[in-house]
């Protein structure tokens, strides 16, 4: 899969502009996107309302969009990456396999636009057709307060969740680039070890990387109650402006 978002509409055969959707509707995780002049720009205004109002906390904001999408039906137990014990599925979904990848190089290059109370990030995540089939492999994970003028953390790494088998290793790497420029993220999944590389560099070596269908996830995020927060008159938007996305 190759993206440069050269078509006026986003590819949906491949991507589903909604993040993790079972948890709450179609209608109510709706990403804030536009495609033009060859990018994709993924943004949170002012006015998008909180996801999964009422149950998530920290309240957050966010417009994502994913490659797959499995969870069973109203009231099960069965989704990817629930985020507490016992959450119940509350809308059924259809079955989604945009792109899945287990071997491989997936990356983007992309802009970065962050306050202090909000963050970017491209993973990959278990399809989670099991639910040990559930790692992430974080290709990269930015939070504005972790920016400066030219430099930043980006976090990278593994995060097992509920696959006994992936250890939890995630770290945040101080890297001397200014994320509002373009820079290409990515990592290379090979069976044995995961190479994370920033504009080619070899940042991180894992071994050991998840075995199974994983898709990708790609979003913006805002976090209304962070200690940084400004109150309800924040007119900040993020955006995660995207050059291109590939899977290989």
């Amino acid at each position: 899969m190759f993206d440069d978002f050269d078509e006026p509409g986003l590819d949906r055969s491949v991507w589903l502009p909604h993040y993790l959707p079972a948890w709450s509707s179609l209608a109510a995780t709706r990403a804030s996107h536009l495609i033009h002049d060859s990018h994709l720009e993924l943004s949170i205004p002012p006015e998008q309302g909180l996801w999964c109002e009422g149950d998530h906390e920290p309240p957050l904001r966010v417009s994502g969009l994913q490659t797959g999408n499995f969870s069973g039906p109203v009231g099960s137990t069965i989704g990817q990456q629930p985020y507490r014990d016992g959450l119940r599925v509350r809308e059924e979904q259809q079955e989604f396999r945009g792109c899945l990848i287990e071997r491989g190089t997936v990356g983007m290059r992309a802009s970065l636009y962050l306050d202090r109370r909000s963050m970017a990030s491209l993973w990959l995540v278990g399809f989670e057709d099991r639910p040990e089939r559930s790692g992430e492999v974080c290709v990269m994970e930015v939070f504005g307060r972790d920016v400066g003028e030219d430099d930043a953390l980006v976090g990278m790494g593994f995060h097992a969740f509920r696959d006994p088998r992936l250890a939890e290793d995630f770290e945040r790497v101080p890297l001397q680039i200014d994320v509002r420029e373009p820079h290409a993220y990515e990592v290379h999944l090979d069976g044995d070890e995961a190479t994370f590389r920033v504009d080619g560099r070899v940042v991180r070596i894992l071994d050991a990387p998840p075995q199974y269908p994983l898709q990708l996830m790609l979003a913006v995020f805002d976090f209304p109650e962070a200690p940084d927060a400004v109150g309800a008159g924040h007119a900040f938007v993020p955006t995660l402006s995207v050059d291109r996305v590939w899977a290989t």
